[in-house]
């Protein structure tokens, strides 16, 4: 099994909802994603997938959250911005730009602040 993964950084705000705290208030974070990437078969250049074609997949999904806030930006206008519906959020948007491929999205990491992260890799999920 061969694994290679790609780090962005971007910047927004949110505001987390059903939350009693500070940070059901709007505040901003300097947000950092990792997306680790897995799979059998490398290509005849000896790669499982580019480095740059992963890093211009998550490119266009920074894109739309990057200056933002994300309490506004779909599907966070109806689902919780929370660190860890953004890095489900992330690893859906990245599998979709894989299907088909032989790599697929083992899973993905999001950093609020440089002590705190989430990850989502899929999975059975518990009752």
């Amino acid at each position: 099994m061969f694994e290679v993964s790609v780090d962005q950084e971007f910047a927004s705000a949110h505001a987390l909802r059903n939350y009693k705290g500070a940070c059901e208030n709007v505040h901003g974070h300097n947000w950092k994603v990792q997306v680790v990437i897995e799979g059998d078969t490398l290509d005849e250049a000896g790669m499982l997938i580019d480095f740059l074609d992963v890093k211009r997949m998550m490119d266009v999904i920074v894109a739309r959250l990057d200056h933002r806030f994300l309490n506004e930006v779909p599907p966070f206008d109806v689902k919780n911005p929370s660190a860890e519906n953004l890095a489900e959020h992330f690893y859906e948007e990245m599998a979709g730009n894989l299907a088909g491929t032989a790599a697929h999205v083992k899973e993905v990491k999001i950093w609020e602040t440089s002590i705190q992260a989430a990850t989502y890799r899929p999975g059975t999920r518990r009752p």
